[in-house]
């Protein structure tokens, strides 16, 4: 499981009246630790901190000749190990670049370990390493998480590449901030008696400690914006403050080389979170879109000061880790979602009064069969859902209202299933198609008589899947039948779905297509073979127009002789019959009953 949390640590440029701490150069680089305000509006690049250098990891030279246009630099170091990432906040319309750089020298800054410079064409309003802090999980400019340890130096480089400059802002995040909350980033890179600057909430009280050993008195002074200002009665060595400003102390030694420090002090607005109205959605919405709940949770309260997330569980959501993403998978049922609404200049400002249930509704599955067969004069079929959910109303775009109907009547019929509950519709539609269906007729019988390998290929009225059998062997697919037996046969053709079969009784034989009766031994005469295993079997040989000439019996054959006197070279016809099972004598089918004479 990857943990979220964020410890938002800036100021956006501009409020509580305070100046921006920005450096445009490396040598600069403001310092940042657990507590102190990270925020910028730059203006220029300062020196060429890459010395003409045209690369740098992912970033290039821009329109200026250097790879810095509009830079603010600045150094942290990690104080415990685990996953540490950092968020970027800008105005949607802006274009920023940022590299991270694993160094202590900004003569040796090595190749940046993170680095991004996609445009900012979706109009993001964050940029960084780890997690858009909104949930959205599609944002390119996000560089994977670091894992870091304890000690290690870093310098931070945010590039202003639009030249359109609203200021930027920096949060850092990851689960180091949940197992060392206090000294995830060490603040001894900070060299100043009252310490790093403070961000704190509006309503609470900071201490300001500046207690020096020999120490005469304290003088305090405040800035809120129009230069120090001594704050009259406050000589002690700490100072309790209220209210956004600058600090500063001087501390009267006996030496006379008496100690100044200043620090600053922020306030943020506590946000309030407006109650969130249940919602219900249905299970066929693959993802619920969280971000709908915004606006309800934000109420009057400004997107640009705040954020909203959400959670499963409230603990998650008073530490801030483990948000949901914005397109959210919920499972089926009822769920409450926890709301933490969180300031952006302060994420230990922020509120989680609120939560809401999230309902998913079952959307009906309909799963019958979307072709069904009725056959001819045969009646009715029943179609549709058999299962029946008691919980959801049935409709047929014919007019009936039961998940089921008897159908006798070929076409398309429609069926809805509707679940209504907790507020919400969900509803899904099948379509089955029935088809009338006849049984199949043998409309030819085509018999290869190749003697040795006789094939037989039965053809039917219709197309479709259908069943063959030839004599009692097994069904299958093919019309085909191979390497046929002569004699006589059932070939049986059947319909799958119930509504018939045709069954057709055929002879195999082998003939001559010719013969040559001039006795020179070769072909003088002309039979059929394969009639040995017909009952009676006889053969009736004609003209071309249908005159007897002659009668065969069982295997006698025929000279091409009428009378004792030869007949001409032409064409001859012929007719097979037998003795079939029933008694009856019967003429075989589908024989292609034409031979040749030549002499």
């Amino acid at each position: 499981m990857t943990f979220r949390a964020t410890l938002w640590l800036f100021f956006l440029l501009g409020m509580h009246q305070l100046s921006a701490q920005v450096a445009a150069d490396c040598g600069n680089a403001i310092p940042i630790c657990n507590n102190t305000p990270a925020n910028g509006g730059t203006d220029d690049f300062g020196i060429d901190d890459f010395n003409g250098a045209v690369m740098s990891g992912c970033l290039e030279q821009t329109l200026t000749g250097a790879i810095e246009s509009n830079s603010a630099w600045y150094r942290f170091r990690t104080g415990a190990s685990g996953q540490l990432g950092f968020n970027i906040a800008m105005d949607f319309s802006e274009d920023w670049d940022f590299a991270l750089y694993r160094s202590n020298d900004c003569n040796d800054l090595g190749e940046p370990v993170r680095c991004n410079f996609f445009d900012n064409g979706d109009e993001n309003t964050f940029m960084g390493v780890g997690q858009d802090p909104t949930g959205d999980m599609a944002n390119i400019q996000y560089e994977d998480w670091l894992e870091v340890v304890p000690g290690e130096d870093y310098y931070l480089l945010i590039n202003n590449f639009s030249n359109v400059n609203s200021g930027f802002s920096i949060q850092f995040s990851g689960y180091i901030f949940v197992t060392n909350p206090f000294d995830a980033l060490d603040c001894s890179i900070i060299n100043n008696l009252l310490g790093p600057p403070v961000s704190s909430c509006e309503g609470t009280t900071v201490t300001l400690d500046a207690t020096t050993s020999s120490a005469i008195t304290y003088n305090w002074f405040e800035d809120t914006g129009s230069g120090y200002q001594s704050i009259s009665g406050q000589n002690n060595a700490t100072l309790s403050v209220t209210t956004s400003a600058s600090y500063r102390v001087e501390v009267i030694v006996p030496s006379g080389n008496n100690i100044i420090s200043d620090v600053q002090v922020a306030f943020s607005v506590v946000p309030t979170t407006d109650p969130v109205a249940d919602i219900a959605s249905c299970s066929d919405s693959a993802l619920f879109d969280l971000a709908q709940k915004d606006s309800e949770a934000l109420g009057s309260q400004s997107p640009s000061d705040f954020v909203i997330s959400y959670y499963t569980n409230l603990a998650d959501a008073q530490q801030g880790i483990d948000f949901l993403p914005k397109q959210y998978a919920a499972n089926l049922g009822q769920q409450t979602i926890y709301v933490r609404t969180t300031s952006l200049t302060n994420p230990n400002c922020f509120d989680t009064s609120q939560q809401f249930d999230l309902t998913v509704v079952e959307t009906p599955a309909l799963d019958f069969p979307e072709e069904e067969f009725i056959c001819q004069d045969a009646g009715s079929i029943t179609i549709g859902d058999s299962t029946n959910n008691p919980n959801y109303s049935y409709t047929w775009d014919t007019g009936e209202s039961t998940s089921t109907v008897n159908v006798s009547i070929g076409g398309t019929y429609t069926l809805t299933a509707v679940n209504n509950e907790s507020g919400v519709s969900c509803s899904n539609s099948r379509t089955v198609t029935v088809v009338v269906s006849t049984p199949p007729i043998i409309t030819n019988v085509i018999i290869e008589d190749l003697q040795k390998n006789n094939n037989v290929t039965v053809e039917i009225d219709k197309e479709g899947e259908f069943e063959y059998w030839l004599d009692n062997g097994n069904a299958q697919s093919s019309n085909v039948f191979n390497n046929v037996a002569p004699g006589a046969h059932t070939v049986t053709v059947n319909d799958p779905a119930g509504c018939g079969s045709a069954t057709e009784n055929i002879v195999v034989v082998g003939f001559p297509k010719f013969f040559t009766p001039n006795g020179d031994g070769l072909n003088d005469n002309w039979n059929i073979e394969g009639i040995s295993s017909l009952q009676n079997p006889e053969v009736l040989i004609f003209d071309r127009f249908g005159k007897l000439l002659a009668q065969l019996k069982d295997r006698s054959t025929w000279n091409g002789m009428l009378n004792g006197r030869p007949l001409p070279s032409t064409d001859y016809w012929f007719k097979l019959t037998y003795i079939d099972v029933e008694g009856e004598r019967t003429t075989a089918k589908y024989i292609n009953n034409h031979f040749s004479l030549k002499r």
